[in-house]
């Protein structure tokens, strides 16, 4: 596979932070951390059972004990057969009817012990909880009420009106800024978690793309490389075989026949390998191009000079690929369209870059025209030159051959 090709990261799970600590996997696979911590349940279990006890220890009568046992109590399973689950779900209805029914046994509760008032502790985190902001307030206000006129119609004692008025502050102050806290919060990490689950669906999108992208490019080099070397091959043979069966004695063409098979059959090995092209096979670029140029010559009968000019030396294995690729499909195209008398194939090492020349005095084409720009084979050079770096030149006119360029950085670029 190319080395451009992007290939898709093992995933990573990604975590939203709660607001009271602690990270949990987003898109249903863990709750928010508000409702993972224990410490709701803890406060709500302790600001009912407290008052609880000290009104079972007390000295009123059997009768009131056990009614404000059994309202207090019995908000306990009420929270986690109906406001726990509707906390969770971030249900509004089931979350009202949950704050209806804690003010239907807290207030009882309060009336019969002013001891009970103890809960509200517990109580009113719930109202914010379970609701927004200001619908909240109103049940804490709701809840607030029982202590309120229970202290007004019974309790009321000048001396403890002050304190009376201070815990009342307190609990409306306490409230309002934690209930606001709470929300804000609340739906600052709701706002979170939607933002990471569309990041790892687009992170999912992405990966998707860069593997079909993967796959379509490897197709086009597959397709590059089929057409470059067994598509030309089979034509090679086709080619000699017919010139054989003209000829009387066709001993030379069927040489040239088997020797081409052959070649054509290490290409495909090579390719089922993923090995480099076979004309480099234990040869420098130098060798590989002079053989390719030479069979050229030999299967089309004419004359087919090598030249190579500059400081000869070895270049990345992709340059060499793409120089030796660019000079198969430059000469396939002269055999099959140009009918040249002679071919010459250049190659020019420079200081920074290297060049490759086919030239072909053949009756040429004109570059601008459909069949000059249209061709798999024109395309696929300058695709496999701008893949390298480099560029790619076509200069030809009808009647007047044609010359192909095709120039490289010597050294890949990091």
């Amino acid at each position: 596979m190319p080395d451009d090709i992007p290939l898709e990261e093992p995933a990573r799970r990604m975590t939203a932070a709660g607001p009271v600590g602690g990270a949990g996997p987003v898109g249903g696979a863990g709750p928010h951390a508000w409702e993972r911590w224990p410490g709701w349940d803890v406060m709500l279990v302790a600001s009912v059972t407290i008052p609880t006890v000290f009104v079972l220890l007390s000295g009123r009568p059997a009768a009131d004990k056990a009614v404000v046992a059994a309202l207090l109590l019995a908000i306990i399973p009420l929270y986690v057969f109906v406001g726990r689950p509707a906390i969770r779900r971030d249900d509004r209805g089931p979350a009202i009817v949950y704050l209806v029914l804690l003010v239907a046994l807290f207030t009882p509760a309060v009336f019969v012990a002013p001891d009970a008032s103890f809960a509200l502790f517990g109580l009113c985190p719930q109202c914010f909880m379970a609701l927004p902001h200001r619908p909240a307030l109103v049940g804490v206000v709701a809840l607030s009420l029982a202590p309120a006129i229970r202290f007004v119609a019974v309790d009321w004692d000048e001396s403890t009106a002050f304190n009376l008025l201070t815990v009342a502050a307190i609990t409306i102050f306490f409230s309002v800024v934690f209930g606001d806290w709470l929300e804000r919060i609340t739906k600052q990490s709701r706002e979170r978690a939607e933002l990471i689950a569309e990041l790892e669906a687009s992170r999912a999108e992405v990966a998707r793309l860069s593997a079909e992208r993967g796959a379509l490019a490897e197709r086009e080099r597959l397709a590059g490389e089929i057409h470059d070397t067994l598509a030309q091959g089979f034509t090679s043979i086709i080619m000699l075989v017919q010139a054989a069966q003209k000829q009387p004695d066709p001993a030379r063409h069927l040489a040239l026949t088997v020797q081409t098979a052959r070649e054509n059959l290490a290409e495909a090995r090579a390719l089922i390998d993923a090995l480099s092209p076979a004309p480099l096979d234990g040869s420098s670029l130098d060798e590989a191009l002079r053989r390719i140029t030479t069979r050229a010559g030999d299967e089309l009968g004419i004359e087919a000079a090598f030249a190579v000019t500059g400081r000869s030396r070895p270049l990345p294995p992709r340059t060499e690929v793409v120089l030796i690729r660019s000079a198969q499909e430059a000469l396939a195209n002269a055999r099959k369209h140009a009918a040249p008398a002679s071919v010459a194939v250049h190659l020019e090492y420079g200081e920074r870059d290297v060049a490759l020349r086919v030239s072909d005095d053949g009756g040429g084409f004109s570059p601008g025209s459909v069949a000059g720009t249209g061709g798999y084979g024109l395309r696929a050079m300058r695709q496999r030159a701008e893949q390298a770096a480099g560029a790619f030149e076509v200069r030809s006119a009808p009647g007047q051959g044609t010359q192909v360029t095709v120039r490289l950085p010597a050294e890949e670029k990091a």
